[in-house]
C-alpha cells in the first residue's frame, strides 16, 4: 500500500499545475465538464451542419451519413490505438486530452477551410473522429483520477453534458437557426483547443496512478476480471440501443406527431430533442441515486427499463399518440442513466494503473456495435415502422443478463 500511495504522489507531484491545489479540487468537476463539453463539439457539430454541408456541396443522404460515419470509424481506431499501447495510462492523462483536442481542432478546422468536397471531407472527418478518442474516455479518467470513491455521480455529470451536446443539433433546427458551416466548424475548433488548455491547467486528480510499462494483453486481461467483465457486457448491450434510439428519435417523434396533425420539422426536431435531451437527467439523476445504492442497481434499473420500454412503446402508440410521446420521454431518460454507471464500474474493478485502456476499449467496441445496430434498424424503418425499436431489445435485455450473471458480478 504504501509503494502505491508512494506512485499517486509522485505521479502528481511530478506534473506541473497552474492553479493552486485547493483551488484545482473545488473546480475540478465543473472543469472537467465544461471541457468535456467544449471538446465533444468536434462531434456535434457535424450533424449540426449536415443539413447545409448537404446542399452547399449537393450530397445526397448516403453521403451525409458517410460523412457521419467516418467520424465513428475514426474513433474506433482511435480508441484500438490508444488501449493497444496504454497510451493514456502510461502517460499523463490531460497531457494525452492536450494533444488529442489540438489535433482533433486542427482536423476540424482543415475541414471548414480546406475541404473541397466529399473525398477530403472524409478524410478530415476520419482523423477528428481518432483524436476524440482522446477526449471522451480520457475524459472519464481524469474525473476518476479526481474522485475515485464517487466516480458514479461525477461521471453522471459527465455523460449529462455529452447527451445534452448531441441533442442540440436538433434544438437549433427547431429554432431554425443555421450559421454557415464554414463558422460553426471554425467555432468548434476554437472550443476544443480551449478545452485542451483548461485540462491541462487542471492536470490530472491526485489518485492518477501511471502504468509502469506498456502491456500489449491488457486488452485481454481485462475481460478475464468478472467485475469488468460484467460491466463491459452490459455497456456493449446499452450501446446496442442507445445510439440507435437517437438516430431514429426523429422518426419516431414524426409517428405520433403525424396522426396529431403536428408533424412539421420545428415540432419533429425539437421532439427529438427532448428524448435526447431529457438523457442528461438521467445520468445526473442516476448518478445521484448511485452514491446510494451503488452503480450496479442504477445500470441494471435502467437497463431493465429501457429493454422493457424496446417491446412496448411501439404498442402504446395504437393507444394514444400522447402515451407514445410519453413513453418515448421516459425512454430518452432511462436508455442512458446507466452509461455513466458502467463507465464508474468498470474503472472500480480495473487494475488502477490500467483503467484509461479499460475504459478505451470498453467505449471502442461500443461505438462499432452502434454501427450496426444504427445500420440495422434505420433501413428497418421503411417497412416495420415504429416496431423497429423491437430490434433494440436484445441489445438491454441480453445486457442485463450478462452484467447480473453470477461469472461477472463485481463490486456494486
Amino acid at each position: 500500500m504504501e509503494s502505491s500511495h508512494r506512485i499517486v504522489q509522485s505521479s502528481a507531484q511530478a506534473l506541473p499545475h497552474l492553479l493552486p491545489e485547493s483551488l484545482r479540487a473545488q473546480l475540478a468537476l465543473p472543469v472537467l465538464v465544461l471541457s468535456q463539453f467544449l471538446a465533444l463539439t468536434l462531434w456535434f457539430s457535424g450533424s449540426a451542419v449536415l443539413p447545409a454541408l448537404t446542399r452547399d456541396w449537393g450530397l445526397t443522404q448516403s453521403d451525409g451519413g458517410l460523412l457521419l460515419s467516418a467520424v465513428n470509424a475514426g474513433f474506433i481506431l482511435g480508441t484500438l490505438v490508444l488501449s493497444l499501447f496504454n497510451l493514456a495510462d502510461k502517460f499523463s492523462p490531460s497531457r494525452v486530452f492536450l494533444i488529442s483536442a489540438l489535433i482533433g481542432a486542427g482536423a476540424n478546422w482543415l475541414f471548414a477551410e480546406a475541404a473541397t468536397g466529399l473525398a477530403d471531407g472524409l478524410a478530415y472527418r476520419f482523423v477528428t473522429g481518432a483524436a476524440l478518442a482522446g477526449l471522451y474516455p480520457v475524459g472519464m479518467k481524469l474525473v476518476v483520477t479526481w474522485f475515485p470513491h464517487r466516480a458514479g455521480s461525477a461521471l453522471g455529470w459527465l455523460v449529462g453534458a455529452l447527451t445534452l451536446g448531441s441533442a442540440s443539433p436538433y434544438l437549433f433546427r427547431s429554432l431554425g437557426a443555421e450559421l454557415p458551416w464554414h463558422v460553426v466548424m471554425a467555432a468548434t475548433s476554437s472550443l476544443a483547443a480551449i478545452a485542451g488548455l483548461l485540462v491541462v491547467a487542471l492536470g490530472d486528480g491526485p489518485h492518477s496512478v501511471p502504468a509502469r510499462k506498456v502491456d500489449l494483453r491488457m486488452i485481454y486481461r481485462i475481460f478475464t476480471i468478472p467485475g469488468y467483465r460484467g460491466a463491459a457486457l452490459g455497456y456493449f448491450g446499452h450501446m446496442w440501443e442507445l445510439y440507435a434510439l437517437w438516430v431514429l428519435s426523429p422518426l419516431l417523434v414524426q409517428a405520433a406527431l403525424t396522426p396529431l396533425g403536428l408533424a412539421s420539422p420545428q415540432w419533429i426536431a425539437l421532439g427529438a430533442f427532448a428524448v435526447i435531451g431529457l438523457g442528461a437527467l438521467g445520468c445526473i439523476g442516476g448518478g445521484i441515486v448511485s452514491r446510494r445504492v451503488g452503480s450496479l442497481k442504477v445500470a441494471a434499473v435502467s437497463l431493465g427499463i429501457s429493454g422493457a420500454l424496446c417491446i412496448v412503446s411501439p404498442l402504446l402508440l395504437g393507444f394514444s399518440p400522447w402515451l407514445y410521446l410519453g413513453a418515448l420521454a421516459v425512454w430518452g431518460i432511462f436508455v442512458v442513466a446507466d452509461s455513466p454507471q458502467f463507465s464508474a464500474l468498470s474503472a472500480r474493478t480495473a487494475p488502477p494503473e490500467y483503467v484509461a485502456t479499460a475504459l478505451t476499449v470498453q467505449n471502442g467496441i461500443g461505438f462499432a456495435l452502434t454501427i450496426a445496430s444504427i445500420e440495422l434498424t434505420t433501413r428497418a424503418f421503411t417497412w416495420l415502422g415504429p416496431e423497429v425499436s423491437w430490434l433494440l431489445a436484445p441489445g438491454p435485455v441480453l445486457g442485463l443478463w450478462l452484467l447480473l450473471h453470477r461469472k461477472n458480478r463485481g463490486p456494486a
